[in-house]
């Protein structure tokens, strides 16, 4: 059965990317735009793993990261950041606050399916 993939970003196009890069590796993928509704969709439908941008509106990939970390439910979905920060120190504390990947924009396919399949493992 194919794995599930919630993608997280608030610019459609990058969205639509990045959902159109994971469908073709043969994940099943479901993409919101608001960081907010993350919440419900994972309640609802629980996704392998979350692919997130961290700049975002109304929350925070990190901020969004936390909140799935402390809560027992939803602790253990592992988490995927795909954005433009780029700085080491962003890497850092993208990983302290329990990002298991990284990606920076622009990425290809294979940097972006590979840490998708790193944090599956």
């Amino acid at each position: 059965m194919a794995k599930k993939i919630l993608v997280i970003d608030d610019v459609k196009s990058e969205l639509d990317l990045i959902s159109h890069y994971l469908e073709q590796a043969g994940y099943v993928v479901t993409g919101i735009e608001n960081g907010l509704e993350v919440f419900d969709k994972v309640k609802a439908d629980r996704p392998d793993v979350i692919v997130t941008d961290l700049v975002m509106p109304d929350i925070t990939g990190l901020e969004l990261c936390r909140k799935l970390k402390k809560d027992p439910d939803t602790a253990d979905i592992p988490v995927v950041a795909c954005t433009t920060k780029s700085r080491n120190m962003d890497k850092s504390w993208a990983k302290k606050q329990g990002v298991v990947g990284y990606v920076v924009k622009p990425c290809t396919a294979d940097q972006l399916v590979e840490a998708v399949r790193f944090a599956i493992l």
